[in-house]
């Protein structure tokens, strides 16, 4: 199995990474926001990944920490999680948040993840619980500074983050919405991360 790929950045378009090898082999990988927004073109990058395999197709997801990975792996053990729905967990809140949102049993925070409702979000909490007690998280994860990935134009930001945000199951309107919400009075954003950062957060509101 593919655990670790380590390369150059060579493309990126929300949430998808091609990291291409010293071998000469590029690889797509599809990672949760906070690890994509980390990522820099023409950089080394070192990213934890795990093989997801489907009749039809044989997907990479990546994870700048390993432990994120970790989590993920726990995640789709659960009845009902595919990777789409982890990937989208670990989008809109770190490992250390969830973790976190668990412990306290905070149904509310896990329903603002696109596709968990209610009843999803209660067995959760109950089967998360043993799941997540032993593995040790990063907690200065829940203040993240990172690197913001440069996009040129401003067009170009809004297009891959909604992009991205649809990809990770929020309608369009949502998006939208949460764009629009984000660049209110007049803000402004110069790079893909801040934006996301920023449209993650007015959607935790919604």
């Amino acid at each position: 199995m593919i655990g670790l790929i380590t390369g150059q950045v060579q493309h990126l378009m929300a949430p998808t990474a091609c990291i291409m090898t010293a071998s000469g082999v590029g690889y797509d990988i599809e990672l949760p926001l906070s690890s994509f927004c980390q990522l820099q073109l023409e950089q080394q990058a070192s990213i934890w990944t795990h093989l997801h395999v489907r009749e039809d197709a044989q997907l990479l997801f990546g994870f700048i920490n390993r432990k994120e990975r970790d989590v993920f792996r726990q995640l789709i053990k659960i009845n009902g999680v595919g990777a789409k729905m982890a990937l989208a967990m670990l989008s809109a809140m770190s490992a250390a948040e969830l973790k976190m949102h668990v412990e306290a049993d905070s149904e509310v925070a896990l329903t603002r993840i696109p596709g968990i409702g209610k009843k999803t979000a209660q067995r959760l909490l109950i089967e998360l619980k043993d799941k997540l007690k032993n593995i040790e998280v990063d907690n200065s994860a829940l203040e993240l500074d990172v690197e913001p990935v440069v996009v040129t134009s401003e067009g170009s930001i809004l297009a891959e983050v909604e992009g991205a945000l649809v990809s990770l199951g929020y309608k369009e309107k949502e998006a939208q919405q949460a764009i629009k919400a984000a660049k209110a009075d007049g803000a402004t954003f110069d790079d893909t991360q801040s934006l996301l950062k920023a449209t993650l957060q007015q959607l935790s509101r919604f």
